[in-house]
């Protein structure tokens, strides 16, 4: 009979790997069992582990935001809106393209959305002096603020999740020269459909075009709905000439839109009056009656009300509380890809900025592929050759094999660790895992030695307790060495260094809190009878 207060570490390591199995092979993993490859076939996986790009292939895109950051300078929080609307009429950009943040004291920043190119920072300065501060082009630099990359990482991430992109991730890597840059990975992805997914802003907008009593060339473009009015996204459909994703407008924009619809005439003699054709035409017609979807500045589509005219403006007496009351109606694109971007647009939300694509790579998933069988088929020949050694050293199978039993097992903790959180396994990870394996070998080869002293036989448990005690104040030590050096990599962004610290981490934690201690719980089982472990 098992007594559970002298073998406790060993049952909490067996709970644990069956937890880890669920993690890997059940449903408790966050993987999905499968890899994308670019040629739209999949490769089966047994368990739920994913794999990041250089295991399974896909596009890798480093990028930069585009802006301008004034710092330094002086101003407080209800200022911002003023300075905001100054600069941008200055410089003859539209107000998203200008952000003024205030910081705790009195100073903050004001950034500039637009390239370089087209700006100077002696013209920004100066634009921030027409607004009333005190600035000049040394206050200026290149690149956005922190605040400004985390939200456009945010939205980048959300975009690629939306996808359904297993494994897909984004990070900020701060580069070793200075500068910040955003890297999306990809697996099984390539580099074209990487970059119509990031490349763009996203800026969707509802414009109505109609006629202007005051000029018979041109028509009257008003932007009458922008991202933040809409309350929800339901999704692209395929209709039988192109694609439309349903909305929702929010109860602050539901009125004004409907008011706008009557007074412009869309609800009356506008109705079926739009035949623009964003494929073939330059510009909408000054005397039709069009709702303009916008994409970026982009023109994708054009329509007339149509039904929702009725829903407005029922039997044409200007009421339409029905519609305020259940704003919803959907929005036109010539395609069914169309659709699916802009509804990933809505939902993902428009970065601030541009984000200005410096490289890409792409790596066949048929060549990423081979490292999986080649990493297994290595793992096996390191843990035969340390099998040999553990053996060849102590010649006795009550040390070795449970040694090895115990590192195969923190590796195996390791993985359904991955799989539970949906980490996307890479090179760095299994780097990480060699750490692993390599420090808890060594860990158990200390305990194993202080506690047999040369081989010599343990008397009692007393003794056996004394030196365990002693190796493992020693093991812990060394632990925290690591975790302590370790720690700057996992917290900042340096790309692959990252994920190999946290990997590290991981398992170090995992073996000082569990495998050593159940290690050392096996070798007291077996190294002692039952009356010399009192």
């Amino acid at each position: 009979m098992i007594d559970v207060r002298d073998n406790w570490r060993i049952l909490m390591l067996v709970v644990l790997c069956l937890v880890a199995a669920l993690a890997l092979f059940g449903p408790l993993g966050a993987g999905d069992g499968e890899t994308g490859l670019a040629d739209n076939q999949t490769i089966s996986d047994p368990t739920n582990l994913e794999y990041g790009l250089q295991l399974s292939g896909g596009a890798r895109i480093r990028g930069s935001l585009v802006g301008q950051t004034a710092e330094g300078i002086e101003f407080t929080t209800g200022d911002t809106g003023s300075i905001e609307r100054t600069v941008a009429d200055e410089l003859g950009v539209d107000a998203i393209d200008v952000t003024a943040r205030a910081g705790d004291g009195q100073t903050g920043t004001i950034e500039l959305f637009a390239s370089s190119d087209n700006v100077s920072q002696a013209e920004f300065a100066s634009a921030l002096s027409s607004a009333g501060l005190d600035a000049s082009a040394d206050d200026i630099r290149d690149g956005v603020t922190d605040a400004t990359r985390d939200r456009a990482t945010d939205i980048l991430q959300s975009r690629v999740d939306q996808t359904g992109l297993s494994g897909a991730s984004v990070t900020t890597v701060s580069a070793a020269t200075g500068g910040s840059f955003i890297i999306v990975e990809a697996p099984g992805e390539d580099r074209e459909s990487l970059r119509e997914l990031i490349g763009s802003a996203g800026r969707v907008q509802v414009i109505a075009s109609y006629p202007d009593p005051n000029n018979d060339t041109a028509p009257q473009m008003d932007p009458i709905l922008n991202q933040e009015d809409f309350a929800s996204i339901q999704g692209a459909t395929q209709t039988d000439d192109g694609g439309s994703v349903g909305v929702t407008l929010t109860e602050e924009a539901a009125e004004p839109f409907a008011e706008k619809m009557i007074d412009a005439g869309f609800t009356r003699e506008g109705v079926g009056n739009c035949n623009y054709d964003a494929e073939t035409d330059d510009d909408p017609s000054p005397n039709q009656h069009c709702l303009l979807t916008v994409v970026d500045g982009e023109i994708v589509y054009g329509a007339s009300m149509g039904n929702l005219a009725d829903t407005i403006d029922p039997g044409q007496s200007g009421d339409y509380s029905g519609f305020v009351a259940d704003p919803g109606f959907r929005l036109n694109t010539n395609s069914y890809e169309e659709a699916q971007r802009l509804s990933i647009n809505l939902e993902a939300g428009s970065l601030p900025t541009r984000l200005e694509i410096e490289s890409s790579e792409f790596l066949s998933p048929s060549y990423a592929q081979a490292f999986k069988p080649l990493a297994l088929v290595t793992g096996l020949l390191a843990w035969l050759a340390v099998s040999a050694v553990v053996y060849f050293w102590y010649r006795d199978v009550r040390v070795a094999i449970p040694m090895l039993v115990t590192a195969t097992s923190e590796v195996f903790l390791l993985l359904g660790f991955a799989a539970a959180v949906g980490l996307a396994l890479d090179l760095s990870h299994i780097a990480g895992l060699i750490a692993v394996i390599g420090t808890g070998l060594d860990d158990l080869i200390i305990m194993a030695d202080e506690i047999l002293q040369r081989k010599e036989e343990v008397k009692t448990g007393r003794v056996f307790q004394s030196r365990f005690r002693k190796a493992f104040w020693v093991i812990g030590i060394a632990a925290a060495t690591t975790i302590i050096a370790m720690s700057p990599l996992a917290v900042l962004s340096l790309g692959d260094l990252q994920g190999f610290a946290i990997i590290t981490i991981v398992g170090v934690i995992i073996g000082v809190a569990v495998t050593r201690p159940a290690y050392g719980d096996v070798l007291r089982k077996l190294m002692l009878d039952d009356v010399k472990r009192k």
